[in-house]
């Protein structure tokens, strides 16, 4: 039986670079995305792959995508939630509602509906199945070390994203559950910083390349699959 995986923001450069090496390990990439159609398609013609409508902020397109995977049932062995919105730079006391929604529609409300209708539709069969959050370092380590500064929306919707699947976790004990937290990764997201600062973060800290996270990813679904 082929096995697919589900990559939420597959078309972007952590998700693309995953998807190419999901393929390159004999399983089907299900490139989720929400406004990057043509880069999906492109993409799943050149690894195998399926592109699949999936914007996090409209529930009906959420519950579409739900019964599109509902065809592939116990085929589906993963779900990867690497979608993420646009980077803003706010200080905690300026977050906006706009950008607070923005952040917790893809990183949380979206998430959990996805993954509350792949668990029911492929998941629960066998009850087996992986999901898998991309989180980040600026989330600090959870023992003392404070997160980062300024990006206050993104940092409370990744420990939102979290909570989801812990919540998931608990609720059912034999799916598993599992997160990365890359650093400063070369991707458009850094065009949201100011370029001196980058260039002086630079030189006490190594970014990752999207090809890195990706590795880190597939090191986590081969061992758990």
């Amino acid at each position: 039986m082929e096995r697919f995986v589900l990559v939420s923001g597959g078309s972007g450069s952590i998700g693309a670079a995953l998807c190419r090496q999901l393929s390159s390990a004999d399983m089907v990439p299900i490139i989720g995305y929400a406004r990057g159609k043509d880069r999906a398609e492109a993409l799943a013609r050149e690894t195998g792959g399926r592109a699949l409508h999936i914007d996090l902020t409209d529930r009906s397109v959420i519950d579409a995508a739900i019964e599109e995977l509902a065809a592939i049932g116990i085929g589906l062995a993963a779900i990867i939630l690497a979608a993420s919105p646009r980077l803003a730079l706010l200080p905690f006391g300026k977050i906006d509602e706009t950008e607070m929604n923005s952040q917790l529609y893809v990183n949380v409300i979206g998430p959990q509906q996805l993954l509350a209708g792949v668990v029911k539709k492929c998941f629960r069969k066998n009850k087996r199945g992986l999901a898998l959050a991309v989180l980040t370092k600026a989330m600090g380590d959870g023992a003392g070390e404070a997160g980062m500064g300024s990006l206050g929306a993104y940092v409370i919707a990744k420990h939102g994203l979290q909570g989801v699947l812990s919540s998931a976790g608990a609720e059912y004990p034999w799916l598993r559950v599992d997160t990365i937290s890359p650093g400063f990764t070369k991707t458009p997201m850094l065009e949201a910083f100011d370029e001196r600062f980058l260039q002086a973060l630079q030189e006490t800290e190594a970014f990752s390349t999207p090809d890195e996270v990706a590795v880190q990813i597939m090191e986590r679904i081969k061992s758990q699959l």
